[in-house]
This record gives C-alpha cells, sequence and structure tokens, in this order.
C-alpha cells in the first residue's frame, strides 16, 4: 500500500495497480504486471507525481500525469520498467530527487535509475530479507536498510556517472559500508523512518518494541531510547480509566481501555508488530492550546500496527492517542495485514489505508487527528464519541487478491515395531580346562569404548530374520501431515510444555513441564501412563531408554533423575553438587550404556549402575551409581544451546550447537572434536539431530550417520557430514 495527499495505490486482482484519488473519488486502473504486485511507492514531489510499483518479474515508474492524459485520450497508460526478474521485493522507495529507486529484494537492495532499465548498484550485506529502506535527506548518498536478520545498516552510496547525451546508460555505481548494528531483537525488523528534524533513526520489530538511534555526527549511532509500545498501550489504557472515573457515571470512558483493562479469561493475547512509522503533524492543531501541549518543539509519530494506529509523543516516548479498528461497528477489518498514511494532513485530517490480514478487503479512512487527540485527554474525555474517524469506504473497492485455497490432507503416523531378540535363560555354571587371559601383558587399550562387533556371519543372519519389521515408507508424493489427529489438556490450569519425546517404538510418550512434573501418555493420547513428580524446576528434557524401561530427565534445579517407567519413584538421583550449572539437556547413549547431558559449555558422558532393589536396614539409600568418564568443551561458546547424538545403535558420533551459532562434531572414540562449522546459522541452534540409519548399521559404518539437520530461527537446514555442507 501507498499514500501521497490525495491519492491511494494499492494492488487489484493481484497484478493490477489501482490509484485512488480521494478529491475526484476516480480509481485509475495500470496494467503492466503478470504476477502479484508486493511493493508500492509514491515519488518525493508532487510535479511531477511518480508511483513505483513492483513485482517478482518487473519493477515499473509510472508518471500519473502522463497516465492520466493517456486514459482520457482513450490510450492505455503505460509505464517505465526499470528492473526484471530481480525476484520477490518487499520494499521500494525513491531518492529525494526522485532520480534513483532503492528496491529491497532478498537479501539485497538494487539501486535503479527511475528513468530507465539500469542497475546502478547492488548492495549486499544483510542475511536476510530486507523489508525497509530509507534514504537521508541531509547525508548525501546515503541509504539505512533494516532486514528480517534483525540489523540495520548505514551505506554510502558513491555514484560515478559517465556523460552520455542521451542519459540511458549508467556505467557503474559502487557502494560503501559505513555501519552495521548488532542484532536488536529476536523478531524480524519491519518499519523504519528517518526523522530529519531530529536527526534520528527509528525502527520497529513485528513485537511491538520501536528503537530511536541517533544518526548526530560523533553519535556512532547509539541508542537513545527503546520502547515497548504494549505497556505503553496499557500505561495510556489505565491513564485515561482512571480519568473517567474520577469525572463520574455521566461520561463514558473509551472501549479500548476497558477492553484492556480487563482481558477475558481464554482470550488469546496478540502481538503488536509495527507495520508503519509516520511523521505526525499533531503539534500544528494545538499550538493555541498551551493547556494541552506546552512543549512546542514536540515531535509526534504515527504507529501502524495490526490492531490500530498510535501517536507516540518523541519528547516522554508516552502515548498520546490510540485508535482500535474493533471500536468501530462501521468498519469490517479488524485486523490489518498492511497500512499507509499521509504525510501530511489535509484539512487537519489524515487519510489512512489498510488491508485485512485475513480478507480480501481494503478500506480508507479518514481521521480527525485533532478531534482524535481530544476525546482521549484527561481534560476532555470525550471518549465515546466516533466523529473522530471517517471511513470513507468499509468494504473492498474491487475484488483484488483472489482467494487463496489450502488444501488440508490428514495423515495418520504409521508406526513399525520391531522384533526383539529373545532373552538368554538361566544356564548352569561351567568351568572349562582352559582360562582366558586377564591380559596384562596386552598393549594398552588406545579406544574409549567399542562395540561388540566381531559376529558371526550366521549369527548376524539370524539376528536379522529375527527381527521383523513392518516398515512403511512414507508416500514422497503426498502432501506432509498438517491437520492433528487429537488434543489433550495435559493439567488443569495453562502449564507450558518444555519438551516431549516419543519412545523408540513410538508407542510412549514423555512430556516435562514447567510445574516440575513429567506425564508419560501411550502414543493415541487416551490416557495417562504414569505420572513423575520430584524435580523443583521446570523439566528441560526427557529422554527414553533403548529398552524403554528407564527415563532420564533434567531440570532446572541442576539435577538429574533416571526413573523407572514401572515406579514413580527415581532409580539415580545426580544432586546440585555434581553440576555448575543447569542441565538442558540429558539422553541415554551407545545403546543405555551411558548418559550425555549438557551443562555449560560443556557435555558429560556419564557411566551409570542402576539398581532398584531396597534395602530394609538402609531403605533411603540409593543403590544406583554414576560415574563421570568424561568431559568434552564447545569451543568458543558460552552454552550448549542442543545436542544429538544416536541411542539405537553403536555410534561414536556427538553433534552439538552453541550459542555462538556454530556446530561442532565430536568423535568419542577418539575422545576429540573433529570438525567445526563456524556461522552454520544466523541465529543460535535450538534443535539439532542426525540420520538413526537402521539398526544394523554396525556391520556397515558407511551407511549411517550421514546426515544432520538443524534448526534455527532462519530456518531449517539439512547437512552432509562427508563434506559438511
Amino acid at each position: 500500500l501507498a499514500c501521497s495527499h490525495h491519492h491511494c495505490a494499492f494492488p487489484v486482482n493481484r497484478n493490477e495497480l489501482c490509484i485512488w484519488n480521494t478529491a475526484t473519488a476516480q480509481p485509475l486502473c495500470l496494467s503492466g504486471h503478470h504476477y502479484s504486485i508486493s511493493a508500492l511507492s509514491f515519488g518525493s514531489k508532487m510535479n511531477p507525481l511518480l508511483v513505483c510499483s513492483a513485482s517478482r518479474e518487473r519493477v515499473i515508474v509510472w508518471n500519473l500525469d502522463e497516465c492520466t492524459e493517456k486514459v482520457k485520450e482513450g490510450l492505455t497508460p503505460r509505464g517505465i520498467v526499470i528492473g526484471t526478474l530481480l525476484g520477490v521485493v518487499l520494499h521500494v522507495r525513491f531518492s529525494p530527487d526522485d532520480q534513483q529507486v532503492a528496491v529491497c529484494a532478498g537479501n539485497c537492495i538494487y539501486m535503479l535509475s527511475a528513468k530507465n532499465e539500469a542497475i546502478l548498484a547492488e548492495l549486499h550485506g544483510h542475511l536476510a530479507p530486507v523489508t525497509a529502506a530509507e534514504f537521508c535527506t541531509w547525508e548525501k548518498n546515503m541509504l539505512i536498510s533494516v532486514s528480517e536478520d534483525r540489523t540495520f545498516k548505514a551505506r554510502k552510496l558513491c555514484l560515478s556517472l559517465p556523460f552520455f547525451f542521451s542519459l540511458k546508460v549508467w556505467d557503474y555505481f559502487t557502494s560503501k559500508l559505513i555501519y552495521q548494528s548488532g542484532v536488536l531483537t529476536a523478531f524480524p525488523l519491519l518499519s523504519l523512518l528517518i526523522d530529519k528534524e531530529n536527526k534520528q533513526i527509528i525502527t520497529g520489530c513485528a513485537e511491538g518494541q520501536l528503537w530511536i538511534f541517533s544518526l548526530i555526527s560523533g553519535h556512532n549511532y547509539r541508542c537513545v531510547a527503546h520502547i515497548n509500545l504494549k505497556k505503553e498501550q496499557e500505561k495510556f489504557c489505565n491513564r485515561v480509566w482512571k480519568s473517567g472515573t474520577e469525572i463520574g457515571e455521566g461520561q463514558n470512558t473509551s472501549k479500548i481501555c476497558k477492553a484492556n483493562k480487563v482481558r477475558p479469561e481464554g482470550s488469546a493475547e496478540t502481538s503488536l508488530p509495527i507495520l508503519l512509522i509516520e511523521h505526525c503533524d499533531l503539534l500544528i492543531y494545538f499550538r493555541s492550546e498551551e493547556n494541552i501541549y506546552s512543549a512546542l518543539n514536540t515531535s509526534y509519530l504515527w504507529i501502524g500496527s495490526s490492531t490500530g494506529l498510535l501517536i507516540i509523543n518523541l519528547a516522554n516516548f508516552e502515548l498520546e492517542a490510540f485508535l482500535s479498528y474493533k471500536d468501530y461497528s462501521d468498519l469490517s477489518i479488524r485486523f490489518a495485514g498492511s497500512c499507509a498514511l499521509t504525510r501530511k494532513a489535509v484539512n487537519g485530517k489524515v487519510l489512512c489505508l489498510i488491508t485485512s490480514m485475513f480478507e480480501d478487503m481494503v478500506a480508507l479512512l479518514e481521521v480527525n487527528l485533532a478531534a482524535l487527540v481530544r476525546t482521549q485527554q484527561s481534560d476532555f474525555l470525550l471518549c465515546g464519541n466516533e466523529n473522530s474517524l471517517s471511513v470513507i469506504a468499509s468494504s473492498y473497492f474491487f475484488p483484488f487478491l483472489s482467494n487463496y485455497y489450502f488444501r488440508v490432507i490428514g495423515h495418520k503416523y504409521n508406526y513399525f515395531t520391531i522384533g526383539v531378540k529373545s532373552m538368554v535363560k538361566d544356564q548352569p555354571l561351567v568351568f572349562h580346562n582352559k582360562i582366558r587371559s586377564s591380559g596384562y601383558t596386552a598393549a594398552p587399550r588406545m579406544t574409549m569404548f567399542s562395540p561388540n562387533n566381531n559376529l558371526k556371519k550366521k549369527e548376524v543372519s539370524k539376528w536379522k530374520t529375527s527381527c521383523k519389521c513392518e516398515k512403511k515408507e512414507y508416500p514422497l508424493g503426498s502432501d506432509p501431515p498438517i491437520r492433528y489427529e487429537k488434543e489433550i489438556s495435559v493439567t488443569c490450569k495453562p502449564t507450558p510444555i518444555c519438551c516431549i519425546q516419543y519412545s523408540g517404538d513410538g508407542e510412549m510418550l514423555a512430556c516435562g513441564l514447567a510445574d516440575k512434573s513429567i506425564l508419560i501418555f501411550n502414543s493415541n493420547l487416551t490416557n495417562t501412563y504414569n505420572v513423575f513428580a520430584g524435580h523443583d524446576g521446570a523439566v528441560n528434557s526427557v529422554g527414553w531408554s533403548h529398552d524403554k524401561k528407564w527415563l532420564v530427565s533434567a531440570s532446572e534445579d541442576r539435577t538429574l533423575r533416571v526413573w523407572s517407567v514401572c515406579d514413580n519413584e527415581p532409580a539415580l538421583i545426580l544432586g546440585k553438587e555434581k553440576f555448575p550449572k543447569t542441565v538442558r539437556f540429558a539422553q541415554f547413549y551407545f545403546i543405555d550404556a551411558f548418559i550425555l547431558l549438557c551443562c555449560g559449555a560443556e557435555f558429560h558422558l556419564l557411566s551409570f549402575h542402576l539398581d532398584t532393589t531396597k534395602d530394609d536396614i538402609k531403605r533411603y539409600k540409593q543403590r544406583s551409581a554414576c560415574k563421570l568418564v568424561q568431559k568434552f568443551s564447545m569451543a568458543s561458546t558460552m552454552e550448549i544451546t542442543s545436542l544429538s547424538a544416536v541411542n539405537d545403535f553403536y555410534s561414536y558420533i556427538v553433534l552439538t550447537a552453541g550459542s555462538n551459532r556454530a556446530l561442532e562434531i565430536f568423535d568419542l572414540n577418539a575422545g576429540c572434536s573433529t570438525a567445526v562449522i563456524p556461522d552454520a546459522h544466523t541465529r543460535s541452534v535450538h534443535q539439532i539431530c542426525q540420520n538413526k540409519g537402521s539398526s544394523f548399521s554396525t556391520q556397515q559404518p558407511e551407511a549411517y550417520n550421514l546426515f544432520m539437520t538443524t534448526a534455527a530461527g532462519d530456518g531449517i537446514k539439512l547437512w552432509d557430514l562427508r563434506t559438511l555442507r
């Protein structure tokens, strides 16, 4: 969407551009795109008034005066194609002189000429799609950009232009990076504004956080303010609510304050994504009313979100007014997917264009700025008056954005079970003549441990035939399972589920909760098999043993416990004295021979012995034992965020991910780290797993542990362990 004085621009039928003149109420339809229009922007000058529209296949600049004349003459208006096949464009912006256009496509910013098809520069450096870019008007050739990688960058554009009389071809265009910020938040940065008066950068994220940075020379882009709009909104509503109760019963308080004062039980708390940041001319209409605004040098901002419009006072960073879409019955849009505002008010009114997040609908609003603020100030409190908002069109102008249908196909998981070898029965003790050497004269063992893989071929074949597997490959041509089969509530009151883990055969599910308990369900979630309680903190991790008889758990209380699935009492407890930091992850390893756990930047390898028998005299003494074998440290990291090791068969490989965004591969047979992958993701990896292969991989080491998958906030990656790519 885009707004400029008396004009509003929005897509129609996905690939057509509609320019709505609010003065004449006449639409102007422009055709030239074959794919959906994804970005729009008006030019900086009024004569001529330019509009840039972008889709994945082309970027077009339209001269509205020429297009209007073409329509009057009965001809089809045409724009100037300035870029082709740049990818998905999220944002476009004209330079102050309307000579260049900054196009944000993917991770790159293309500087295009506004007069012909020419790429003047390509600005690379962001690690995620660029969401907004703005030109600095008082600094020549400076561009500010923000991205989903949660950083902002400042670039100085150095332009070298050869002399051509036709001015159709640019020779070259170079760029230089001036400043790069660190990661500001865990959420993508969506909007950007450059405040010329205060020389500041203002950017907002998807969680309602606002940052203000100084652009004054010598300030080194320092952060001036950080505003939490959700908290400011709550403070504003409480202030209006208290003022309304003091006046008396005859006055009506704002509906938005009533809605925010008490949230209905069971309702979902919505986020406050900052879709738009724009200047607000509020000061012009209150210069004579010193009782309301004593600070004449104060600046104000419009903040457009999915739920409404907010006005922020930059002097004290407080909320001055809030317009909620749902408070107006004439407005059919309750949640906005995008919005645009006119930079300057006309006759005290501002035009706002919004689209619905869930429906094919666009609405043009006319907001009386002075009336909106007066109705929500404590000196007036006429908050029940809805005259501050005039809805020009509450329904869509044209059936744009064709309906998308999501085909939902439910699939049931096909679990398979593997036959278990018959247990060896008790045999009488037999003494043989030959006694095996104790190994005093043998060479020392160089490897830490190794499985018994010296089985004869006949024994291996018998083992394979005894394991009757009913595996069914998931059909690759089918859609992924996206419809849930069943939903249950694990507790009576809302409690976060910190971790879940299926048993190896997929028949049992263990859940670790924040209320310090562990629940075990069967796979179809029909009943609770068992409940374990004993931790003094939230349960961070649960892991099944290979034989499905034991469960290991780690908690925020810095303890580790091993539980018998058939008994509610822990068989093994490792207390706080064993671990200097919280244990984030624990699992059985090497077919239940060891336990692996993460503690800070280290992971520990523990050998253990479990004994659940009780002594009548020393009934409270723990008979199970545990011993530390070795500690392994991950290099250059503060904490291990995820760990993966195979317990279904013998494997020496342990994969770790750290808070420094790196991956490290350990070979426990050699007892050392074998490879490090720095900057595997742009964010810390929160989950890592490796291919478990088959149960007979001990005989075919080249066929297992070839792949691993990592998941972080920027996506999911599949790695080949042979090439580490």
